[in-house]
């Protein structure tokens, strides 16, 4: 079950909501590779993804597709090329309440867009530090002439998610003339 036909892939900072954005959408139980967190200073939670976490959603029209989430962490950066290998798109997250999500956003990007051109981008935690202005992320991209949908979202709420996933699988429909 875990060899689907389609593949879409979570990736991005620690804590941004990988998992949950998983679980949130998941028919099957989420397999999960949950850890305690040894890294409080990244982070203060207490689990933390160190392998591939792995649900699966079917789309209306019966087409199964894969939900694999990579470890935020760097140093676990040996991993993301394989588990990127094949996937139709990339979701890429941003935790919002971090010091510094530019960079964050910045260095994923930089990345996973070698994996893949077909990327959504989600800030989340934006109810957790209200001063801070969205408006930095679409000011961000534009400077640095990308074009990827960028959503606001909360990674627990699966009508969020998939609209991120819509975007992707409609980037792919338009990108290679698949529309009837």
């Amino acid at each position: 079950m875990i060899l689907q036909q389609y593949k879409i892939v979570f990736a991005g900072s620690m804590g941004a909501g990988k998992t949950e954005a998983i679980k949130s959408l998941s028919e099957i139980p989420v397999l999960a590779t949950e850890a305690f967190n040894t890294d409080q200073e990244a982070h203060e939670k207490l689990q933390t993804t160190v392998g591939i976490d792995y649900g699966e959603i079917t789309l209306e029209d019966g087409v199964k597709i894969g939900l694999y989430g990579t470890p935020g962490q760097t140093r676990f950066d040996f991993i993301w090329s394989v588990i990127c290998e094949g996937a139709i798109g990339i979701i890429l997250l941003i935790d919002h309440s971090i010091e510094t999500p530019l960079q964050e956003l910045d260095t994923y990007l930089k990345t996973f867009k070698a994996h893949s051109h077909n990327i959504a981008i989600g800030i989340t935690h934006v109810d957790q530090n209200k001063e801070k202005s969205l408006s930095i992320y679409r000011d961000w991209l534009k400077e640095n002439q990308y074009s990827y949908p960028l959503f606001f979202i909360d990674a627990r709420q699966p009508d969020h998610i998939l609209l991120m996933i819509e975007s992707l699988i409609t980037a792919l429909e338009v990108n290679y003339n698949l529309t009837s």
